[in-house]
């Protein structure tokens, strides 16, 4: 028995607590498993958060496959893998034509027939060796475990046998094998031949199946309970901050807004906030698990805190010290109050001091000598309190900060942008300037380490290949090289997250001037792909980015690569170019195919048209023209 011990088993749980505890609901999961609502995610590419289909390559297998069954989604685990990949290609044709799928021999379809004529599983391994040859389940397991350690001189054997059969010294029929029931000798042999090299890297189909009802379970919640779901999702990875900004990027594509932590809304982690997301207080850097446990249970007994004094003054008994204020007042979680946080960050010193001072000087709570002996101690507690109530506390109001220090507050905080993002102006000229991003780069380490490629064995970026990125420098560490040459390592940050960029002599020397942190830039380089390494991309050239189109981009033409495209893709792009069809002023498309280039008239071009077009043939294969 195989037991895992996965996150995401923690992330529907949470999901189906949180779903209980906002809706009332008591989560059903549906046990058909088939619903056209669910499939529609995997169909669509929306695949994020959904257990073992979040990287590109699954993400663009599932979209080609259009799954519309849990046999689908047991396929997709177990095919997306060294070896059974092979099988994509037919398994795809076959799901979408049924009646074309090619068995070796008829006796093949009873057990390939639900996998569309392809081997997929090592259970149909050993039903093969049963019914084609007669093997029990004992002898059929040991074939398919000497398949999948190649085990030369046991396949040997067990080939003559699986053919031929296998008799007793008796003459008795131990295996009857293929020829005795009925399967020409040829077929057999090819049968044979296939299973050895499937059962390599096959799959079992119940541990396969294992993995899809959990895939299935969190599609269902992502598709009916969205908000819970992401939720629960973030708080999965809390100090993760490679994998928050992604998700918290996917929750905006998706509509849910992403809310500030607040003092008084706001819990230890990720909630639900009237179908928004809100942050946690114990994301804040310098807040940890027990202050909030401390705001939290003052603020249930008392309730909301009215304002930033009385923040203070409840929270006076040194759970909260100056340290962690500055922290929340940085995070912006009393941004719902009056004072702006520049006003905050001037003066919260002096009001905790006024605080602590009007403490030690017995404003409240304190009996002395006089009162006993003249009995006035009955009114001492009302008195102190009218006493604090009408301190005044000495606001140092100020401006308010500009939004680029806002933003900078809640990075250095919380770990990243909340309220908005210094590149979210830019993000349309980024991505008509950029060929790469940081969500892409990620896509790119997964599939490496799982020994994935794409599904024409084409990887889209590839080690050495040249791209652009823009970001903002999030920090520059410069080292100087045993031959006494200055270099450094450069993390910058784009919409999506972080990546490096190292950065030799010769470029150094050309960007040092605005190889500064904060500083927005347009990198070109070639990507560094090693295994088990996160990707880098080794500079070439390094220019501020303005956020204005380079002249290639300001082009009427566009040229489109076809000479390695698929007659599906090149029939969506004859589509395509029909269905947008317009003046030769408007855009002219030049199709290359091989070494000729060939005009397909004109198109009617805008960002959403040149998206379809990226879509359809790949970003490489497409390009502006100066």
């Amino acid at each position: 028995m195989d037991f895992l011990g996965l996150r995401t088993l923690t992330v529907i749980q949470d999901t189906v607590d949180l779903v209980k505890q906002n809706r009332g609901i008591d989560v059903e999961f549906d046990r058909e498993m088939n619903d056209p609502k669910v499939y529609k995610l995997w169909q669509n590419g929306d695949s994020m958060g959904i257990f073992q289909f979040e990287s590109q390559g699954m993400t663009n297998f599932m979209k080609e496959l259009k799954p519309d069954c849990l046999e689908d989604i047991i396929a997709g685990v177990s095919l997306y893998r060294p070896g059974p990949m092979d099988q994509i290609p037919r398994y795809i044709a076959n799901k979408q034509d049924p009646e074309h799928a090619v068995y070796t021999h008829p006796a093949l379809k009873p057990i390939l027939e639900v996998t569309y004529g392809c081997m997929v599983y090592q259970e149909q391994v050993m039903q093969i060796v049963r019914d084609l040859a007669g093997y029990s389940l004992g002898r059929a397991d040991l074939v398919r475990r000497a398949m999948g350690k190649k085990k030369l001189d046991v396949m040997a054997k067990e080939r003559e046998y699986f053919i031929h059969g296998q008799l007793d010294d008796e003459g008795n029929v131990i295996i009857p094998g293929c020829v005795r029931n009925g399967i020409d000798e040829k077929s057999a042999n090819t049968i044979f031949d296939e299973m050895a090299e499937f059962a390599k890297y096959a799959f079992n189909k119940s541990h396969a199946a294992a993995y899809a009802v959990v895939s299935y379970r969190t599609a269902y919640l992502k598709a009916y309970y969205k908000e819970e779901f992401m939720a629960a999702t973030l708080n999965s990875f809390l100090g993760n901050l490679d994998k928050v900004p992604l998700y918290i990027e996917e929750c905006r594509k998706m509509g849910i807004e992403i809310l500030k932590p607040d003092i008084n809304k706001s819990f230890t982690k990720f909630t639900v906030d009237d179908g928004k997301i809100r942050f946690g207080l114990g994301s804040i850097k310098n807040v940890g698990n027990s202050v909030v446990d401390s705001i939290v249970n003052n603020r249930e007994q008392n309730g909301p805190f009215k304002d930033f004094a009385d923040f203070c003054e409840r929270m006076q008994d040194g759970s909260v010290n100056k340290k962690c204020i500055e922290s929340l007042i940085k995070a912006g979680v009393f941004d719902e109050f009056e004072q702006t946080r520049s006003t905050l960050m001037a003066s919260y010193e002096d009001i905790v001091d006024s605080i602590s001072d009007s403490n030690k000087k017995g404003l409240k709570g304190q009996v002395t000598m006089f009162d006993l002996a003249f009995g006035n101690s009955e009114n001492q507690d009302e008195e102190s309190d009218n006493q604090l109530e009408n301190l005044k506390y000495n606001y140092t109001v100020l401006k308010e900060f500009s939004d680029k220090e806002l933003l900078a507050m809640e990075k250095e905080m919380l770990g990243l942008y909340i309220s908005g993002h210094p590149l979210e102006e830019y993000r349309l000229a980024i991505e008509k300037e950029s060929t790469i991003d940081t969500l892409k780069m990620k896509n790119i380490q997964e599939d490496e380490s799982s020994e994935t490629v794409e599904l024409d064995d084409k990887p889209k970026y590839r080690d050495g290949q040249m791209v652009r990125i823009v970001g903002i420098i999030e920090s520059v560490k410069k080292k100087y090289t045993k031959t006494n040459k200055i270099m450094a390592f450069t993390t910058i940050e784009d919409l999506y997250g972080q990546c490096e960029i190292i950065v030799f002599e010769n470029c150094y020397q050309m960007c040092s001037n605005i190889l500064l942190e904060g500083s927005i830039v347009l990198i070109e380089g070639r990507l560094s792909i090693r295994e088990d390494e996160a990707v880098k991309i080794v500079a070439n050239k390094i220019i501020e980015f303005k956020g204005e189109m380079h002249q290639e981009h300001k082009s009427n033409s566009i040229t489109i690569d076809i000479t390695n495209l698929s007659d599906e893709q090149k029939d969506k792009l004859r589509g395509a170019i029909r269905f947008f069809a317009g003046d030769r002023n408007n855009c002219r498309i030049d199709i290359k195919n091989g070494e000729r280039l060939d005009s397909a008239g004109g198109v009617l071009m805008n960002e959403a048209i040149y998206k379809e077009f990226q879509e359809i043939v790949g970003e490489s294969n497409i390009r502006n023209n100066v």
